[in-house]
C-alpha cells in the first residue's frame, strides 16, 4: 500500500524522552518510548495497536498528529509529509486527522456548553458561516446518538458514555478522514463500551473513515479492527490480519497476551495464563530481544541481537528468532 490515496503510512517512527538530570536528582537517562515503528492504515480501514500499559501505544498516537514531536521516522498521510508540514499546511492536515481521547471527563472544558465545545474547532479552522456551523454541529451530535437539546447543557450533566459521544462529535464536525482513537472505551462500563463501538462502526461505514485504534483490550480490537499491531517496550513485535494474529500468534508475547485476556463467553472454560515478570524499563532496556527476560523459549541470538520484523506469510510479520510453528509458516519455510 502506498500513500497518496487517503492512506496513513508510518515508517521507522521513534520518540525518546529524557528523565532525571536535576541538580540533586538522579542521573539523566534517555527513555526510548517508541523505537523504529512502521505500519500502514489504508483508507477506510481500522488498524489496532495493542500491548501492555507503557509499551508506547499512546506515544505513537500522539506523535502521528504531532501533539508531541517525533524524533525520527516519517509520517505520510495521503501523500503529504506530516512531519515537514508547517503553518497553513499543518493546520489543514490536522483538520483531516482528528483524535478521540481516552478520558471523556478531562477532554471537555467544564465551563463551556456542548455547543461551544463543538463550535470551537470550526471557528479555529474558519469553516463556514454561523448557520453552516450550527448545521454541522447538529448533524454531528445527532450522528453520535444524542438529541439536539444536549447542545445547551454542560459536560457535568452527562454520563461517561455520553461524554465520549460528545468527544466523537467534536472530532466529526471537521469532516476528518482519519480518526486516532486513544483507548476510547477503556474508561467506560462494558455495556457502554459496546454502544460506543457501534457508534464508531456506523460512522466508519457511513463516512468511509480510517481508524488507528489504540487499546489494551484484545476483545475490542478483534471486534473493531481488520488488522492489528502488537507492541512491546516501544517496538512492534507482530502485525497482520487481526483474526490470524490472535488465533495463530507467531510471537511468544502475542500468544501470552492473548492467553492472559478473558474471553466474553460464559460457556468457555479457559485457564488464563499469567505473563511472568515485569516489563523492563524503557530507560534501561535489555540487550537483544526486549522480551527475552520473560520468554521461556529465549536462546542464542535472543539475548544479544534485536530481531527484525520479518514477513512470514500473507502480510504476517513477527520480530522473533523462534516464532510459533503453524501451517502457513511451515509452507513458507518449505517453499524457501
Amino acid at each position: 500500500m502506498t500513500a497518496g490515496n487517503g492512506a496513513l503510512e508510518v515508517r521507522n517512527l521513534a520518540k525518546h524522552f529524557t528523565i532525571g538530570g536535576g541538580l540533586f536528582g538522579p542521573e539523566k537517562k534517555l527513555v526510548r518510548a517508541v523505537n523504529d515503528v512502521s505500519f500502514t492504515v489504508p483508507k477506510g480501514t481500522s488498524l489496532g495497536l495493542v500491548g501492555e500499559s507503557g509499551c508506547g501505544k499512546s506515544t505513537v498516537a500522539r506523535s502521528l498528529l504531532r501533539l508531541i514531536e517525533p524524533d525520527a521516522g516519517s509520517v505520510v498521510f495521503d501523500g503529504i509529509d506530516v512531519r515537514a508540514a508547517k503553518g497553513a499546511a499543518l493546520r489543514q492536515l490536522r483538520r483531516r486527522m482528528q483524535i478521540v481521547f481516552q478520558d471523556p471527563y478531562s477532554s471537555l472544558n467544564p465551563r463551556r456548553t456542548i455547543q461551544q465545545a463543538l463550535e470551537e474547532p470550526l471557528r479555529v479552522h474558519r469553516l463556514g458561516t454561523a448557520r453552516e456551523i450550527a448545521e454541522k454541529i447538529e448533524t454531528a451530535i445527532t450522528e453520535v446518538g444524542l438529541p439536539k437539546q444536549a447542545l445547551d447543557r454542560y459536560p457535568h450533566e452527562f454520563s461517561g458514555g455520553q461524554r465520549q459521544r460528545i468527544g466523537i462529535a467534536r472530532a466529526l464536525v471537521l469532516d476528518p478522514e482519519l480518526i486516532v482513537a486513544d483507548e476510547p472505551v477503556s474508561a467506560l462500563d462494558v455495556s457502554v463500551q459496546a454502544q460506543i463501538l457501534r457508534v464508531l462502526e456506523r460512522l466508519r461505514d457511513k463516512r468511509g473513515l480510517s481508524f488507528l485504534f489504540v487499546s489494551h483490550d484484545l476483545g475490542v480490537v478483534r471486534h473493531f479492527c481488520e488488522r492489528v499491531c502488537v507492541m512491546y517496550l516501544g517496538r512492534i513485535v507482530e502485525q497482520g490480519v487481526t483474526a490470524e494474529v490472535f488465533d495463530r500468534p507467531l510471537h511468544p508475547y502475542t500468544k501470552l497476551l492473548r492467553d492472559s485476556s478473558p474471553v466474553p463467553d460464559p460457556t468457555a472454560r479457559l485457564t488464563l495464563t499469567k505473563i511472568m515478570g515485569e516489563v523492563p524499563s524503557a530507560a534501561n532496556p535489555p540487550p537483544g530481544c526486549t522480551f527475552h527476560p520473560r520468554c521461556v523459549r529465549a536462546a542464542g541470538p535472543c539475548m544479544t541481537d534485536i530481531p527484525a520484523l520479518n514477513e512470514h506469510d500473507r502480510g504476517r510479520q513477527a520480530a522473533c528468532y523462534h516464532p510459533e510453528t503453524w501451517p502457513g509458516l511451515q509452507a513458507v519455510a518449505a517453499a524457501g
